[in-house]
């Protein structure tokens, strides 16, 4: 009948959109990158591009700006953030010299008279205990500190030549060390400050095999004449000194 063909179209297009309905399901929130987001977060921003954002529906937004927002917050982080400056310790190194410490041939001086070009020079301590300067002669340096004989020198220039002289005495080098026995190179050696008998023998190359190795035998020469003593490795040595290491019969 051609009333029962005009409702039928309207019926099966009813029932076509209810099935469709029944198959179809909400999606829940999915957070999406533009291309380039990961390359972006990777390499940096390219100068003069502004950065690109991840786009995210009203209820993903209120989280705390999922994987893709934390990945890039990581690689912020890690790429752009100075790290804080990390403080040096420097240690200065001394250059003094022990005011006490008496002179002996060997030694080797820079003494200064402020204003006299002409003596002021480096100076050697003789085999007889002396420097000899300009004007003044041989001056008496064995057994002196260096400030004792900086007034010396001065007390010499003031005798009729310089009015009031003002000088300093500095110590430029040491006189060398002796070691000797069973060590590698036993021999002269130059003193260097704060030496112990232990750095003394690394100086001279070691302990040879036949060596005595827990104590030593160091010889000082001081106002009262040369001490003779056994001491252990850790010793403090000065210039001057002789250190003898012994062969061990055992």
């Amino acid at each position: 009948m051609p009333v029962a063909r005009g409702f039928r179209l309207p019926i099966t297009v009813a029932l076509t959109a209810l099935g469709l309905s029944g198959c179809m399901h909400t999606s829940g929130p999915v957070a999406t990158a533009q291309p380039g987001d990961l390359d972006y977060m990777t390499y940096g921003q390219p100068y003069g591009v502004a950065p690109r954002r991840a786009v995210a529906s009203p209820a993903y937004a209120a989280d705390s700006g999922g994987a893709v927002a934390a990945l890039r917050n990581s690689f912020a982080s890690s790429r752009y953030d100075t790290p804080a400056p990390v403080p040096v310790a420097y240690a200065a190194a001394s250059g003094g010299y022990d005011p006490a410490y008496h002179l002996d041939a060997g030694d080797k001086l820079r003494v200064v008279v402020y204003g006299q070009e002409g003596l002021t020079n480096s100076y050697a301590i003789d085999a007889g205990g002396s420097i000899t300067m300009p004007l003044i002669g041989p001056v008496p340096a064995r057994g002196r500190t260096p400030a004792g004989l900086a007034a010396e020198i001065a007390r010499r220039l003031r005798s009729g030549y310089i009015r009031e002289p003002s000088v300093a005495v500095e110590i430029e080098s040491y006189r060398p060390f002796f070691i000797l026995g069973e060590v590698a190179a036993p021999g002269q050696y130059p003193y260097v400050p704060n030496m112990t008998v232990e750095s003394a023998v690394a100086i001279a190359g070691g302990f040879s095999p036949r060596a005595k190795r827990d104590q030593v035998t160091l010889t000082h020469t001081d106002g009262a004449g040369p001490i003779r003593t056994t001491v252990p490795l850790g010793t403090p040595i000065g210039p001057g000194d002789t250190v003898l290491v012994s062969e061990r019969w055992f």
